[in-house]
């Protein structure tokens, strides 16, 4: 029997009657089993070697499948602050009702069961690098080795920069949907419901979270337009000087399929965001907007900074990026400390970063759970590097993909190689092989 909202509610209102009287009469006695401070321990020390994994996204998930499949042995605690699972990649898709709510969600409680490590929802406020401590708000958890899978942060400070008022108000109305998953909500409903006029989506400079999905969700939002025959114009502001990568696939889409939804402005780095008023001056010129999808420039996520992670330039500057081994992915001031997925910083002279996208956050995971387990074995790691693969839909009727492959080795000297390979042809046969890929991945994750 299904219960409304309405319903438990009031059943909830008269148990919590019943139970005030009951309290009442009893004496009062304390209650060892909650958690009163942060400075109390929130598990008791391990018994063998524990790793903590900060963050429950595609590479904090995998993290934890990985290490108990390499070493059964080891003690995996993953702490994330959110109840359920929700898929950034394939979002997009989500948008535009390609796949349902189901598709993108998994039970953190039910694939820590099934794998054997230990699930605990949470925020993650500190950590205690020096006594290898995590502080969260129900207490402190101490390692042995560390994996701080923190994803992203919006720099809105770039924009706004002390205003905090500015970025709530731009977060809760004109979201980026780029941090699962309650945004993603509010901007599916925006778009959704959507009249017509102006939507402007600016898309943040280089290095982002997955660098193809603005211009995906671009088209995805002008197949709705077309469809529904919204008479809206997508106004699309790019820092760089063309979409990238997959530059002629999107083009072709942008020109092609989409002439009349999707007007792509390059050059259009962002100067001033006017959230009330609904005005953006960039270098290519002012914007009105009647809604709009704001995404500010990105940083490695909050716990990277709490964590003192961030590496500074040859200024000393903070990057805003995690500064990490690029073989071998931990803190070079912190060995037992690695970092994987979206935050980690510079790992080449050559492409710089690496793609911050969901299936690099499974390899690293993948690659440091290896590193951990030989290190616990007593054996030296072999330096392995991830790859990428990434589809993105451009059309919904037909369904149509173009997609971009990274390949990575190492070069005499040691740096770290990537070759792009672009696939520019939209057509069916790529639709498949994207839900094949994310089924492989899901797979992966939670079995």
């Amino acid at each position: 029997m299904q219960i409304s909202r309405r319903r438990f509610l009031a059943s909830a209102g008269a148990l919590g009657a019943t139970a005030t009287a009951s309290v009442l009469a009893q004496p009062v006695r304390p209650l060892p089993f909650l958690i009163t401070t942060q400075s109390d321990a929130l598990l008791p020390k391990a018994s063998g070697k524990r790793v903590v994994i900060c963050g429950g996204g595609w590479g904090g998930v995998s993290a934890a499948r990985h290490l108990k499949k390499n070493n059964p042995g080891i003690e995996v605690v993953l702490l994330e602050r959110n109840p359920l699972f929700f898929s950034c990649p394939m979002s997009n898709k989500w948008l535009v009702d390609v796949v349902d709510t189901n598709y993108l969600t998994w039970s953190y409680l039910d694939v820590a069961s099934k794998y054997d490590y230990r699930f605990i929802q949470t925020e993650v406020l500190a950590f205690e690098r020096d006594r290898k401590r995590v502080i969260t708000a129900q207490g402190h958890v101490d390692y042995d080795y560390l994996i701080v899978a923190a994803g992203i942060r919006y720099n809105y400070e770039a924009w706004f920069g002390d205003d905090r008022r500015a970025a709530e108000y731009t977060r809760a109305r004109y979201p980026a949907a780029y941090i699962p998953n309650a945004e993603h909500f509010v901007l599916k409903a925006g778009i959704q419901g959507f009249k017509g006029g102006d939507l402007v989506m600016t898309l943040p400079p280089p290095p982002h979270r997955c660098p193809p999905s603005p211009y995906e969700r671009a088209c995805l939002i002008a197949s709705l337009f077309k469809q529904n025959k919204v008479k809206g114009k997508i106004i699309l502001l790019d820092p760089k000087d063309s979409p990238k990568p997959i530059t002629e696939g999107f083009q072709e889409a942008f020109s092609t399929l989409y002439r009349d939804q999707i007007t792509y402005v390059p050059k259009a780095v962002i100067q001033e965001v006017d959230p009330f008023n609904k005005r953006i001056r960039t270098t290519a010129g002012d914007f009105r907007f009647d809604h709009s999808i704001l995404m500010a420039p990105h940083q490695a996520g909050d716990m990277a900074w709490k964590a003192g992670a961030i590496g500074r330039n040859a200024e000393g500057r903070l990057t805003g990026w995690a500064a990490v081994d690029p073989l071998f992915l931990n803190l070079r001031e912190d060995r037992d400390v690695y970092v994987i997925g979206d935050a980690v910083g510079i790992v080449s002279p050559q492409f710089s970063f690496y793609p911050k996208a969901g299936h690099v956050a499974n390899a690293h995971a993948r690659i440091v759970a290896r590193y951990i387990a030989d290190r616990v074995a007593g054996k030296a790691p072999k330096a392995a590097l991830p790859d990428n693969l990434c589809f993105m839909m451009v059309n919904t009727a037909p369904r149509e993909d173009i997609a971009v492959r990274f390949r990575y080795h190492l070069d005499d000297q040691g740096v770290i190689i990537q070759e792009q390979i672009d696939d520019n042809l939209r057509r069916d046969d790529l639709v498949s092989e994207d839900f094949q890929w994310a089924s492989r991945m899901y797979e992966d994750m939670f079995g």
